[in-house]
């Protein structure tokens, strides 16, 4: 089963120096629907993630967006 994983996901925001505001921002969608998105295990776009990957220069996202589920 492929999980997102929010602590990666949200360590990454941290270390490029951005806050959830501006991710949200630049999603086009209100801070309050992040944190949804987020809490409901990632439950972003296909174009959100695309946006996500530029905005945030995740070089791994499958580990983010598609991580396996520890068994």
């Amino acid at each position: 089963m492929q999980v997102f994983d929010e602590k990666k996901f949200r360590a990454q925001i941290i270390l490029k120096g951005k806050t959830y505001r501006e991710v949200a921002r630049t999603l086009n969608i209100s801070l309050a629907t992040f944190h949804r998105r987020i809490a409901a295990q990632g439950n972003f776009t296909r174009k959100e993630i695309g946006i996500l990957i530029e905005f945030l220069e995740i070089e791994k996202p499958m580990e983010i967006f598609f991580a396996k589920e520890l068994a």
